[in-house]
């Protein structure tokens, strides 16, 4: 089953971080998933992997990308 996973999502995770925040927003998508805790501002890269694991719920889900192809530039750039 693949997780869906979006730039912009709040997300809960099972453990507490030590300054007493669950939740977390997505700001990296790659290879490793990029977190941030909504209390501190600490930032985190995790495997997909652990990720996964940790993740307990979504609390808000981000904006769709759109469907298309890619934009491209204008001709001469």
């Amino acid at each position: 089953m693949v997780l869906e996973i979006r730039l912009g999502d709040v997300v809960r995770l099972r453990k507490i971080h030590p300054c007493g925040s669950f939740e977390w927003e997505v700001v990296r998508l790659g290879a490793d998933i990029g977190i941030r805790c909504l209390k501190c501002n600490r930032r985190v890269l995790l495997e997909r992997s652990v990720f996964r694991k940790r993740l307990k719920a979504f609390v808000v889900r981000g904006e769709e990308a759109p469907a298309g192809p890619p934009a491209s530039t204008p001709e001469g750039y």
